[in-house]
């Protein structure tokens, strides 16, 4: 396979991110288009990746109660069709890697923000905005189908900008909002892949960021810090931005 050392950077992200609860799509599509790969290629490792890192989290919220339904359902019944939608759209190979460049750059900004935790009481006094929420959900799943992530890298610090929720409940919002982002973008994309995907190597990444995800989901002793992850991830992300539009806007 080439591009071996994919196979340990993928591992690494899926298990550092799999320890604080998110899946890592923005980090394998910044590792990703370093690459001379097809972005149709890119777009479907992440994704793919995405749900496999992903599925553990959303199971271990829904065992312990976070998962709100009634909140959450406005954002993703709006996300799913626009995700839909946005891996649909035929893009060329110069505006797919414009978009994820700018996205990568405004994903960075957002996740080296930091927000002060929202308590039950600010919560509880908050008054719900269902056409709000489905606006944001369908925004951010449009954007999410056409670049080939989950969403959660906007939806997550957006959410905490706007004291949404609890942390945690904000936090298995996002789980459920990346798997089934994922899932639709991935069944957007299905009619448009072209015959040189390397599917071994998407095999290899898969089986990868499944060993870093069990291993990340299941840590009992140590806990990375997720204000570290997240500015750290910020950093890389920032990075690949710039490089991507380096590549990619001709003057």
């Amino acid at each position: 396979m080439q591009h071996f050392e994919l196979i340990f950077f993928f591992l690494i992200i899926a298990f550092v991110y799999a320890s604080v609860g998110f899946g890592g799509g923005s980090s394998y599509l910044a590792v990703l288009a370093l690459y001379a790969l097809p972005f149709q290629e890119i777009r479907l490792t992440a994704l793919l990746c995405n749900i496999i890192v992903v599925s553990g989290g959303v199971i271990i919220f829904l065992r312990k109660g976070q998962v709100n339904w009634r909140k959450i359902l406005p954002l993703v019944l709006a996300s799913i069709p626009m995700a839909y939608a946005g891996a649909r759209i035929k893009l060329s190979q110069d505006v797919f890697f414009i978009i994820l460049g700018i996205s990568l750059l405004i994903a960075a900004v957002l996740l080296w923000l930091k927000t002060r935790k929202s308590n039950d009481i600010t919560i509880a006094e908050r008054k719900y905005d269902i056409v709000k929420d489905a606006l944001l959900g369908g925004a951010i799943g449009f954007l999410s189908g056409m670049v080939g992530i989950g969403g959660g890298i906007f939806l997550s610090p957006l959410l905490n900008l706007m004291k949404w929720d609890t942390p945690k409940k904000i936090a298995a919002t996002a789980s459920v909002f990346i798997l089934v982002n994922s899932i639709s973008g991935i069944v957007g994309q299905v009619s448009q892949l072209p015959g040189n995907i390397n599917f071994i190597r998407i095999l290899f990444l898969c089986v990868a960021v499944f060993v870093g995800g069990q291993i990340g989901s299941n840590m009992g002793a140590v806990k990375f810090n997720q204000l570290v992850v997240r500015r750290i991830t910020a950093l890389l992300v920032f990075a690949a931005g710039i490089e991507v539009l380096h590549k990619h806007l001709h003057f």
